[in-house]
């Protein structure tokens, strides 16, 4: 993803002399809040892996930087993909009591474990998630940075931070600084599995350098779809009305035991400029784990890829359309060089609109993996999603003429750039 953070003329940080730090709760926002800003829109990206389909929603931009956007394309999942950010994550987590906190409260236990990051072309939030000083933030946050990356407590002393690993393909970064356990309020990880829309919510961060700013609300929708930095898809996201602006992007989303449930990474302006309109989008939690796990152990992340772009079979559809099943996920375009390709998926060879709706038609229809069903375009990215490069799946597919057919899949590596792919 390309980025162009540009420091507001005599705003940039002045390196001070670090002191110890305590875990006191952070204080309240200061007279001079430091300001960062940028004008560059870089084109919208062409997903090539599990994309929704034909249709796509609003328009998002990323929140990292203090004032400027990254525009990017929202697509919505049609249904919850189950278990949509993978396996098992070995990072570890901290216990945390039980039992709901007021925002008081939690601000005052948690708010000093979060962190300003800034650079010399960026500003954006993290947190502290161990005591061995390993910070979680996003990975356009950090994006571009030249030199020293500092992170800011909440006495606004800065210490420098190391840069452990990026992944642009979940828009996650880990960093780490150099401090004593005694000093960093550590921010417990808890489960983006079994979240419920309406659930009340609190996001923290630094939206246009207000240091430690807390705003709350409620999860809005859940399996989202938003386009990572390198424009391949994020599934899973979580959609909130807590009031995100720029600055937030890497910074805490929590539920109201403390525990963190996603990092806040998107917005969608709604046509109506770069300002927050209530809709906000945060990576779960449980892929940021797997993939902290990851960049922890060897610097990198790797994820599982098809090479196809999808869209959903429905009774309508196929009422109209000979297209073999009433369900399923439909082979919309396979990418030439991909496990798709090399197993034999056929793409669509048409498209048809019924009241409104564009369907493709003429593909591959999978309606099961490995004996499990496949209702539709989300079941099919939870399962791609929770595999890893290597992984053997077993497709059972309906042809337009009905026939049932079966092909082994071997899920390859994801590219680093989805535009090379589509040419």
């Amino acid at each position: 993803m390309d980025s162009n953070w540009t420091p507001t003329p005599g705003n940039d940080p002045t390196p001070s002399q670090y002191t110890p730090y305590t875990t006191t709760p952070p204080p309240a926002a200061q007279n001079q809040q430091r300001q960062r800003g940028s004008r560059m829109v870089v084109p919208v990206l062409i997903a090539s892996l599990l994309s929704a389909g034909l249709a796509a929603g609003g328009t998002a931009v990323l929140i990292g930087q203090d004032g400027g956007s990254t525009t990017t394309i929202v697509q919505e999942a049609i249904t919850p993909a189950n278990n949509a950010s993978g396996s098992e994550s070995s990072v570890a987590m901290p216990a945390v009591q039980t039992g709901a906190m007021d925002i008081e409260q939690m601000y005052e236990k948690y708010g000093a474990g979060v962190v300003r990051v800034e650079h010399g072309s960026g500003l954006g939030s993290g947190f502290v998630f161990d005591k061995e000083g390993h910070i979680l933030t996003n990975a356009h946050v950090v994006d571009g940075a030249q030199g020293t990356i500092s992170v800011s407590f909440s006495n606004n002393e800065e210490v420098e931070a190391k840069v452990i690993g990026v992944d642009n393909a979940t828009d996650v970064a880990v960093l780490k600084v150099d401090l004593p356990a005694s000093a960093l309020t550590v921010i417990p990880l808890g489960s983006s599995a079994d979240l419920e829309v309406g659930a009340e919510v609190v996001a923290i961060g630094n939206p246009f350098g207000q240091d430690r700013t807390v705003t709350s609300g409620i999860i809005s929708a859940m399996a989202r779809q938003i386009k990572a930095p390198n424009g391949f898809a994020i599934n899973g996201a979580i959609q909130t009305d807590a009031a995100i602006n720029h600055g937030n992007s890497g910074g805490p989303l929590l539920d109201m035991n403390g525990r963190v449930i996603g990092i806040n990474s998107q917005i969608d302006t709604g046509g109506t400029g770069n300002g927050n309109v209530g809709i906000g989008f945060a990576v779960p939690v449980d892929l940021v784990k797997r993939v902290a796990s990851e960049l922890m152990a060897t610097g990198k992340a790797q994820h599982a890829w098809l090479g196809v772009q999808l869209t959903d079979v429905d009774p309508t559809l196929a009422s109209q359309v000979k297209i073999g099943s009433d369900y399923g996920a439909m082979i919309a375009t396979v990418t030439p060089g991909s496990p798709a390709a090399k197993a034999g998926l056929t793409g669509a060879t048409g498209q048809v609109t019924i009241k409104g709706t564009t369907y493709a038609i003429g593909g591959d229809v999978v309606v099961e993996i490995n004996g499990d069903k496949i209702e539709n375009v989300a079941d099919l990215q939870a399962v791609v999603s929770a595999g890893k490069p290597g992984d053997e799946l077993e497709l059972t597919l309906k042809t337009s003429e009905g026939e049932t057919k079966q092909i082994t899949v071997t899920l390859g590596d994801q590219p680093q750039d989805p535009i090379a792919l589509a040419g």
